[in-house]
């Protein structure tokens, strides 16, 4: 039997190596995530999505992987992972692993063998191209980290493809014994239990066998990066990769509740998202960073969910506002000048957006606190993103510091020992133990909210449609066989009104219950107000 579990699922999203440190090396482990268990049983949400922990060599902090079948050693052991699993299980918790598809490390075996020569039992595993009659890379394909996408290999004299760092050479989807062979990589998980894969740079799985260059486009003075001159028509999102996920989503059928979710970026996040999910035959949602950008706004929230509306039909998406990769919301969206002040009423109203959506949702870790991006100085950096492109670009380690647990303990409760990242001191503030005793902290109000968003199916599943209004409030229906809930923000630092038409009765939501006078909603700063429709 299999569910649609993953309909409107809340997943919280782990980093590991910043979640919990339980052996005193400064990096989060395991036995840290199975110890906060009952930590994150209490948020209420659905399901845990772990980033990597595979073995490796680190030099994108997991996402370069050397082995698939093995939790590397920082991490813990297999066995440790195995108890995370169980002890998720029998709190009701789905688990989701971040598996690494599109490419490996130059350290696993496959690439090893693969460089050696043209004529090895790996030669073809991974995208080998010979390059130009002026010994030039064989097109104009830029890497998302700096430079080209091609690293010259002088035993084969040919280059290898690279969308990302040059130790992450690509593999070849074309191939049908590299499919079997991480077809196999993955069973292992499903095997073990996992209940599904979020799928890393899913649109990066494939490349035009053609080697096409990418067309240029209008250059943007915000561009800091070459691969951004670039439209990546050729680069991503190829007619190869729905043939895979195709064949993936089939595998993974074999397994009850089994659940695709695909990291969708560097290109037309909706139209792909719509593609990759409607059919019912590829994945079953995707990973949206259509919030992810760093403007912020009740008209562009509303453009984005209009068009997501429109395009997306019967796909499914997965929000988020927050990631690894992308600097803290709070900070991000609080740049803007009309959302400085209130921070805790601003993470508040913006995690009440999230959670109303049509769609799945996932939290970072830290999110349900409320935590600023951290301030990381250059010499404390470790993201090699960030080191290439400093100052203009602080790369990823604001986001990735360590979660804060304790005010009153050495390293916030993280560590008994100097983190791999510095922990912030504004975040010792926000540490959960404060938070713990505060009924109206970010964290308290965060249960409170999904606590009472479960009991309304129109807000888990229901369809979505926009309500007329004026800046700087956002509004729209959530509907499910019966039940109407109107939903109404107000995204800005000071007050805002929204004339209330239709018969509505409020519904008391902590933390937004704004009043009505004479027809109108009085939305605070950051306010919200939820109503029902009588039955």
């Amino acid at each position: 039997m299999k569910s649609d579990w993953w309909r409107g699922a809340i997943i919280y999203q782990i980093y590991p190596r910043s979640f919990l440190d339980t052996t005193g090396d400064g990096i989060g482990d395991m036995p840290g995530i199975h110890r906060k268990m009952d930590y994150i049983k209490s948020l209420g949400v659905d399901a845990i999505w772990i980033s990597p922990f595979f073995k490796s060599p680190m030099q994108d902090y997991g996402y370069d992987v050397a082995d698939y079948r093995t939790v590397d050693p920082i991490f813990g052991s297999n066995a440790d992972f195995e108890t995370v699993i169980s002890s998720a299980h029998e709190r009701g918790l789905k688990v989701i692993i971040d598996m690494v598809m599109a490419h490996t490390s130059d350290q696993h075996v496959w690439f090893k063998e693969s460089r050696q020569s043209r004529t090895n039992d790996k030669a073809d595993w991974y995208v080998w191209a010979d390059p130009k009659p002026d010994g030039t890379p064989p097109n104009n394909w830029h890497g998302t980290f700096g430079g080209p996408a091609w690293q010259w290999e002088s035993r084969r004299r040919q280059y290898y493809l690279h969308h990302y760092l040059k130790s992450q050479p690509n593999l070849d989807w074309h191939n049908s014994e590299v499919v079997d062979a991480m077809f196999k990589e993955v069973r292992y998980w499903l095997d073990a239990g996992v209940d599904g894969l979020r799928l890393d740079a899913i649109t990066t799985l494939a490349h035009d066998p053609e080697l096409r260059d990418n067309p240029s486009r209008v250059v943007d003075e915000r561009y800091v990066q070459p691969i951004q001159w670039q439209e990546w028509i050729y680069s991503r999102d190829q007619p190869r990769t729905l043939e895979v996920l195709a064949e993936l989503r089939s595998l993974t059928n074999q397994y009850k509740d089994s659940y695709l979710l695909g990291e969708i970026a560097d290109v037309d996040l909706i139209a792909v998202s719509a593609k990759y999910t409607q059919t019912g035959k590829h994945l079953h949602s995707c990973y949206n960073f259509a919030l992810m950008e760093p403007d912020f706004s009740s008209s562009f929230l509303r453009r984005i969910i209009e068009r997501t509306e429109s395009v997306l039909g019967s796909g499914w998406t997965t929000w988020a506002m927050s990631n690894h990769d992308n600097i803290r919301v709070v900070s991000r969206y609080g740049s803007s000048a009309d959302l400085q002040g209130n921070v805790q009423a601003l993470a508040k109203v913006l995690l009440a957006v999230l959670l109303s959506l049509r769609g799945g949702a996932c939290i970072y870790q830290g999110e349900e606190l409320g935590l600023t991006e951290a301030e990381i100085n250059f010499d404390d950096l470790r993201d090699p993103w960030g080191i290439e492109f400093w100052p203009e670009f602080k790369g990823r380690d604001g986001c990735r510091s360590p979660m804060p647990w304790s005010s009153e303990l050495p390293n916030a409760g993280f560590s008994q020992t100097k983190p791999w990242l510095p922990i912030s001191k504004e975040h010792l503030r926000l540490a959960v133990n404060e938070q713990e005793k505060d009924p109206d902290s970010v964290l308290q109000s965060f249960r409170n909210f999904v606590n009472w968003r479960k009991q309304h199916p129109a807000l888990v599943l229901g369809n979505l449609r926009i309500v007329d209004s004026n800046n700087p409030v956002l509004a729209f229906e959530r509907s499910w066989e019966g039940e109407d809930i109107l939903c109404i923000f107000n995204l800005s630092n000071h007050d805002a009104s929204h004339d209330l038409k239709g018969d509505w009765r409020p519904i008391e939501v902590h933390d937004f219950c704004a009043p009505v006078d004479e027809g109108k909603i009085r939305l605070p700063a950051f306010g919200g107000w939820y109503g029902m429709r009588p039955k």
